[in-house]
């Protein structure tokens, strides 16, 4: 997954404006204790970091 297609569905899950709030702010365990951003940062590929915010936000199947 492109980091463009991955920034879409953020977007389009959390809204634009809370997004990147989300991504900055928000640590997840499933992401060895790392925000999104970290996470992408420290080499994690855009599809699995999506994977894991679908499970812990509970993101609907259609948007997955």
């Amino acid at each position: 997954m492109r980091l463009t297609i991955f920034w879409e569905r953020m977007a389009d899950h959390f809204g634009s404006g809370y997004a990147d709030s989300f991504a900055r702010d928000h640590v997840l365990s499933e992401l060895g204790g790392r925000t999104v951003h970290e996470a992408l940062n420290a080499g994690w590929e855009a599809k699995d970091v999506w994977r894991v915010v679908c499970a812990a936000m509970d993101v609907p199947a259609e948007k997955r």
